[in-house]
């Protein structure tokens, strides 16, 4: 009797001193596994009399019933135990602000919303959208577009060229995408209204300029367009993408080989305060080229310069961005840094229309 005192003893400390429940287990085969020291006890009760049998069988599976109970009370404390630390891991703290969804959290870069909105503007004046490879030919990047062979913007300090193929010729990253309007008038009858947002590559880089940046063009050939019309699209344009009642644009000669006549185009603005606040103020900002489109490239393509005329314009995305929102390096649209995204960025379900306004 004194060793199953003992034993009982040593069990039930063991089962209380169990920290979780593999070591609780191990405690239970130790004392009722196969091998275990009470599973051993109940072994001797064959060679034992039927008197001492008696006596002897009834102790010893008490003590088994008890430790029994004890393993199973313990099982049962662990567990309870488990669930409160695991619900006091998972547990949220519910004044924390909510965290938004992902559809709030990303945001659109300002190139691809400034195009959103370039694109909404001329669509509803009736303008559809072309594209073209930013690989280009140097027929379809200078030679169509009336550039004379020697002129400056052919050189290496411009533009990206890439090494001669076996007959000579050198394909280039466009530095205009003007090569679109050559690729439309091939492929379209007049009348043609288009505008052509892309990418362009020149070797140039600091504040104000990078090596790859992102341009829009515009074009409308048919018969009877005139500079009256121009004048009217890019007045029109202004007022809608700066969102102001009016706008006072100066138009001053200027030279492109692909236009004739040339001009550049600037805006009434005020500079004052440390902000480019437009249709007020004395001050003027250059912001686009335009003009009429020049014979040789109406011939260039098979149009007749005597049938059909038209215009075009082109002006730098990024720097209108950087106008429009006040951004005051170029660089930084190119670094995807996130901070500046979470700063700049739009909301993705922010879309650009006419009707809501283009930047609410």
């Amino acid at each position: 009797m004194t060793d199953l005192k003992k034993l009982e003893a040593e069990t039930l400390a063991a089962v209380t001193a169990a920290k979780d429940e593999p070591a609780l287990e191990a405690v239970r085969v130790g004392a009722l596994g196969k091998k275990g020291s009470i599973s051993e006890l109940l072994k001797t009760l064959g060679t034992m009399s039927p008197e001492e049998r008696k006596t002897r069988g009834a102790d010893i599976n008490a003590l088994k019933d008890k430790v029994n109970d004890a393993i199973n009370g313990k099982r049962g404390e662990l567990k309870h135990a488990a669930m409160g630390a695991q619900l006091a891991a998972d547990k949220v703290d519910v004044t924390l602000p909510v965290r938004l969804p992902a559809a709030e959290r990303g945001r659109i870069h300002p190139v691809s919303q400034v195009i959103d909105e370039i694109t909404a503007i001329f669509a509803d004046m009736g303008f559809s959208v072309a594209e073209g490879p930013d690989i280009e030919t140097d027929f379809y990047n200078f030679t169509a577009l009336n550039f004379p062979a020697g002129h400056p913007a052919r050189e290496m300090h411009d533009t990206f060229f890439f090494n001669p193929k076996p007959d000579g010729e050198r394909l280039l990253l466009r530095t205009h995408t003007s090569p679109v309007q050559i690729r439309t008038m091939q492929t379209q009858r007049p009348p043609i209204k288009v505008i052509i947002p892309g990418r362009t590559y020149r070797c140039d880089s600091d504040q104000t300029h990078t090596p790859m940046f992102h341009q829009v063009e515009g074009l409308v050939i048919d018969k009877v367009s005139h500079l009256g019309h121009l004048k009217w699209i890019l007045a029109e344009f202004c007022k809608a993408f700066f969102e102001v009642d009016d706008v006072k644009m100066r138009f001053r000669p200027s030279f492109f080989p692909f236009t004739e006549p040339s001009m550049e185009v600037d805006i009434q603005c005020d500079r004052s305060g440390g902000e480019v606040r437009f249709g007020e103020g004395t001050d003027w900002l250059e912001i686009l080229g335009c003009g009429m489109v020049h014979p040789n490239v109406l011939k260039n393509v098979g149009l007749d310069p005597d049938e059909y005329q038209g215009f075009a314009w082109g002006m730098g995305i990024d720097r209108i961005a950087m106008l429009k929102y006040g951004m005051p390096d170029l660089r930084a649209f190119f670094e995807a840094d996130v901070r500046w995204l979470r700063h700049y960025g739009f909301r993705p379900l922010d879309l650009p229309t006419l009707a809501g306004g283009l930047s609410s």
